[in-house]
């Protein structure tokens, strides 16, 4: 089993040997972990995995092979209360949605605090307590239009707080695009220019100059042709983002390969006054947005890469982070960004037939000057069209 795994790993481009390989057998051998399967992932992605970066390879190879063998690897373990599994979800008619309440945002965190003094225990389905299902603001897996949502996943998205431990992954610049036309769309924008030293031969001014001297070789050379557009783009990472990985892991790469000029750095749902360019240590390397807005010139062109999916609270009020308190509202952000690099578009992944039931989406096309276009073929050709005037 063990060995197809092996060959598993080498199929997802992750470097793993033979040595490696073995060392994972031995401490197997030797019962260095329990019969936890998730003991068995650290272990496995501790001896097998010898650079960070391939993580996220490693676990969509691990999710791949091993699909559907946790219940059967610890149905001898024990099964602890479980407050994120979603045992109930009720079907609501449309007067029934109507007659929820939606409660403001400062509401909410009162209600919030109120609830976590008063609960004692589990609670599934219901209008009041913290949960799952049922049309509770609090919890997750239900069908309030306005929540918080704590543990599990989201299914409407539209909460306005998310209170769960968050691991962003870094997008794969490595990634092998499985087609060209990526790259194909993103070249409209390069303009190149020849810089720096002569140190490129020049073959018709060699031929002329040649010609010219009676047949005496006369060798001329002529700096380097290179592309000098210079690039910020900016991805959202986690939450709904999930949804879209593969593709927004191909652009980057195609992005990566076509500009030599780029610079990239991440956010979560929305601009605010700090970005970071590693996921696993986003807190501990931030990089300040006023930074980055002084450290780049103003004819760099700027790319959001975005769903542009989440409460619109996260977009138009101070603290409307779902992570942290963030003292200015992600409009003003975003607006600071457009204004410093009049050159800007924002490319969203999920398809532009769902944009007009999404007010996050419209609030920001509206901030955007409208210059929101699909990460499709022919949204990345009208985007590269629009930087490129």
């Amino acid at each position: 089993m063990l060995i197809d795994f092996f060959y598993t790993l080498r199929d997802a481009k992750i470097p793993v040997t033979i040595k490696e390989f073995l060392t994972l057998l031995e401490a197997l051998q030797k019962q260095v972990i329990d019969t936890s399967f998730d003991d068995f992932y650290y272990l496995a992605r501790i001896t097998l995995v010898k650079d960070e970066a391939h993580f996220d390879k490693f676990d969509r190879a691990f999710g791949l092979y091993f699909k559907g063998i946790q219940a059967a690897f610890e149905q001898n373990g024990t099964i602890p209360l479980d407050w994120l599994v979603q045992r109930m979800k009720r079907e609501l008619s449309e007067e029934q949605r109507a007659a929820l309440e939606k409660y403001g945002y400062d509401k909410l965190m009162d209600r919030l605090q109120e609830l976590l003094k008063e609960q004692k225990e589990r609670h599934e389905g219901g209008s009041k307590w913290i949960g799952t299902g049922g049309t509770s603001p609090f919890g997750h897996g239900g069908t309030n239009p306005e929540g918080i949502r704590i543990g599990g996943k989201g299914g409407n998205r539209t909460a306005v707080k998310v209170w769960e431990a968050r691991n962003y992954k870094d997008y794969d610049g490595e990634r092998e695009i499985g087609t060209r036309n990526i790259k194909v769309a993103l070249r409209r924008l390069r303009k190149f220019a020849r810089l720096g030293a002569a140190e490129e031969l020049a073959l018709d001014a060699t031929i002329r100059a040649t010609a010219s001297n009676a047949g005496y070789l006369d060798i001329k050379m002529q700096p380097e042709r290179k592309n000098n557009i210079k690039v910020l783009m900016l991805f959202d990472v986690g939450g709904t983002m999930d949804d879209h990985i593969e593709r927004t892991e191909e652009l980057f790469s195609a992005a990566r390969s076509e500009f030599k000029n780029m610079e990239f750095f991440y956010f979560h749902n929305c601009v605010y006054d700090y970005l970071w360019k590693n996921n696993r240590r986003r807190h501990a390397e931030r990089f300040p947005a006023w930074d980055i807005l002084r450290k780049y010139p103003p004819d760099t062109k700027l790319i959001f890469v975005g769903d542009a999916t989440m409460s619109p609270y996260e977009i138009l009020q101070p603290g409307g982070s779902v992570e942290y308190n963030n003292q200015e509202a992600g409009a003003v952000w975003l607006q600071r960004f457009t204004a410093t690099f009049p050159k800007f578009v924002w490319l969203n992944p999920e398809p532009a037939g769902v944009w007009q039931y999404r007010q996050s989406i419209s609030i920001i096309d509206q901030l955007m000057n409208r210059r929101m276009f699909p990460l499709t073929m022919d949204g990345l050709e009208r985007a590269m069209r629009t930087l490129s005037k």
